[in-house]
C-alpha cells in the first residue's frame, strides 16, 4: 500500500492514495491552516470508522441479515501532551434493516474489533475502545 502527501501551502496538504484518490488535509486556523479539509488526526478517526463499518456490513451480509444501513459515530479523546495520541474512542453503531438479530449484530461488531479491523488493532495500542450499538428495524408491522 502506498500514499503520497504533498505540501500545498501554509498548513494545507494534498493526500493521494496509491489507488489514485485524493483528499485535502488542513490545519486549524490557530495553527496556520485555512480549515480547507479534515485534520490528519480526524482522518485517522474516519479511517477507524470506515474500517469497522466495512467489516460489520460484510459480516452481516454473509450472515444473510437484511442490513440496509450502517452508521458509526466516533468520539475520540486525545492525550493532552505531545504526542497527542488517542487515549479513548467511543464508537456508536446504528444498524438499519429488516429483523436484524441482535446476537448477530453484536457478533459482527465483536469480530470486527477483535479480528478483522486493522485500524482497531492499531488504535487499541494507545486507546480504550468502547462499542455501543442499536438496531433500527425497517420491517413493516403486521396489519
Amino acid at each position: 500500500m502506498k500514499a503520497k502527501i504533498t505540501w500545498i501551502n501554509g498548513r494545507t496538504f494534498l493526500g493521494e492514495s496509491g489507488t489514485g484518490h485524493g483528499i485535502i488535509m488542513d490545519g486549524a486556523p490557530e495553527a496556520g491552516g485555512r480549515n480547507l479539509g479534515p485534520r490528519p488526526m480526524e482522518m485517522m478517526l474516519l479511517g477507524l470508522g470506515g474500517c469497522t463499518a466495512f467489516d460489520v456490513v460484510m459480516i452481516l451480509e454473509k450472515s444473510r441479515e437484511k442490513v440496509s444501513g450502517c452508521e458509526v459515530e466516533l468520539d475520540g479523546d486525545r492525550a493532552g501532551e505531545d504526542p497527542k495520541v488517542f487515549t479513548a474512542v467511543k464508537m456508536i453503531y446504528t444498524l438499519t434493516g429488516e429483523n436484524l438479530k441482535p446476537a448477530v449484530v453484536e457478533r459482527a461488531i465483536k469480530l470486527s474489533a477483535e479480528k478483522y479491523c486493522s485500524a482497531s488493532k492499531m488504535f487499541e495500542k494507545t486507546a480504550t475502545i468502547n462499542h455501543e450499538w442499536r438496531i433500527v428495524d425497517t420491517a413493516k408491522p403486521a396489519a
